[in-house]
């Protein structure tokens, strides 16, 4: 089984191989850390840190760089406004984003650059690009000249008007052309700066990624990914100053673009006001269903996101971990079964994440079919296999169902003790009180279902 991976340069679904042969590089774009991030920046981190682990069944060598935006104007403001430096800002959201993603059950990349450590790399490549002619000084700032480069747009498909337009360009009067953009720009005293040929500046947020994936890759990264609303203005910036910069070598071999969260049909944006931060949802609902939502769609498609999309994830969730808790007594080693090709090939088809979801559910279900115990015990290890390479199944079924428990005033023992009571109380046919068991149970947010195996119960909260 090979790789093909849809790329955005080239609008085709390729096959993947990598330039040096076993070692893959990857670079994705990271969060500007000014605030928690929103559930639509966490798509990126989940898709493509998914991609990763695929990478690394294939080639002896990956390495997975996703970077962090330490200085920006909205970082500048949020330090102003409580009058900190920017490193308080900086650092309690860089950290919060960590924390987080792991939560979410996202693998720590290899590489996590932050662009205060590549200030020196970042004028460097302002000063190469003022050298071979693509880049020009004018009052402090640093600028590209988008005339220099005629390939410009080719990875956005958009003509000279609709960049303009997009990008909301500052009109200038220093700009040799209106389409130019800032590599770097001068701070004022308040501002945090950075002394350079210039002037005490700060760079541009897009100079930012092409100096880093230089520093950590050399010239040329086999994929470079991001969120399709960072295609224009700035996956279009990168290509220009990183192609010029490098004398015309390909910058990026494959470029690969996730579609937007909507709610109610727009864009998920802290700008519209519509966004659901990652960190409140994280204690709101169960992690691993947030992880399941994002991963229902194909990543390069429009994912529209509901309180009801998040049901649906958690009581998926909740059949697979049904199946586990009915074979709670059987275990398995792990490794004993590898992903089977069901799973893994939707994957290799451009990540397909809802049919891989899908062969994981019917894998499910022939874990309830299953008669002998080893059969039972085979099925049990390719469901835990599949799911846990998905970053789903990693938490025993008693936590999963135990999950809402805060809310019902009980704990494990004492339902399970309620429950085996209720038991009881049919064989004994004393109907009343087991009646009576289920009505405590669900006035206190337990749910209970009646099966072959023997009755289950999860917290659903009050």
């Amino acid at each position: 089984m090979s790789l093909r991976l849809f790329n955005s340069m080239t609008r085709q679904l390729e096959p993947f191989a990598p330039a040096r042969e076993g070692e893959v590089s990857m670079y994705c774009c990271g969060p500007t850390v000014y605030n928690y991030i929103h559930i639509g920046n966490a798509r990126p981190a989940v898709v493509f840190g998914l991609l990763a682990r695929l990478l690394r069944r294939l080639y002896p060598k990956v390495t997975y760089a996703r970077n962090i935006t330490d200085v920006d104007d909205k970082i500048n403001k949020a330090a102003l406004d409580l009058g900190v430096p920017i490193e308080t800002i900086t650092n309690k959201y860089a950290d919060a984003y960590h924390q987080d993603l792991a939560r979410l059950g996202v693998d720590r990349p290899d590489i996590v650059p932050h662009a205060t450590h590549h200030i020196s790399d970042i004028i460097t490549m302002c000063e190469d690009l003022i050298r071979k002619g693509h880049a020009y000084e004018a009052e402090g700032h640093v600028l590209f000249a988008v005339a220099t480069y005629p390939q410009y747009g080719e990875l956005s498909r958009r003509s000279t008007d609709e960049m303009l337009a997009g990008a909301r360009v500052e009109v200038a009067p220093y700009k040799r052309d209106p389409g130019d953009f800032v590599l770097w720009k001068p701070s004022t005293p308040e501002l945090p700066g950075w002394d350079s040929p210039w002037g005490r500046g700060r760079p541009g947020w897009h100079i930012e990624c092409s100096a880093m994936c230089k520093a950590h890759f050399g010239e040329t990264i086999d994929i470079h990914a991001g969120g399709i609303d960072l295609q224009f203005p700035h996956h279009e910036n990168e290509v220009a100053q990183s192609t010029c910069a490098h004398d015309g070598r390909v910058f990026a071999r494959f470029w690969l673009h996730n579609g937007m969260l909507n709610m109610d049909g727009r864009k998920m944006s802290k700008s519209l006001g519509n966004v659901f931060l990652l960190h409140d949802l994280l204690d709101a609902h169960p992690p691993e269903a947030l992880r399941y939502a994002l991963l229902s769609a194909q990543y390069r498609q429009p994912l529209d996101w509901s309180d009801n999309l998040l049901d649906q994830a958690a009581r998926t969730l909740d059949r697979w971990y049904g199946g586990l808790r009915d074979v709670a007594d059987i275990d398995v080693v792990p490794g004993e079964e590898d992903v089977p090709e069901s799973v893994l090939s939707p994957l290799l088809d451009d990540l397909n994440t809802p049919e891989a979801l899908a062969a994981i559910s019917e894998l499910a279900a022939q874990l309830r079919k299953a008669e002998s115990v080893d059969e039972r015990r085979r099925a049990k290890a390719r469901l835990l296999a599949s799911a846990q390479f998905l970053g789903l199944l990693m938490q025993s079924p008693a936590d999963w169902f135990a999950r809402s428990l805060d809310s019902s005033g009980l704990d494990a023992s004492a339902i399970d003790a309620l429950v085996n009571e209720r038991t009881d109380a049919k064989k004994a046919r004393d109907f009343a009180r087991a009646d009576g068991i289920r009505k405590q149970l669900a006035d206190a947010g337990i749910e209970l279902e009646d099966t072959p195996q023997g009755t289950r119960w999860k917290a659903i909260g009050k």
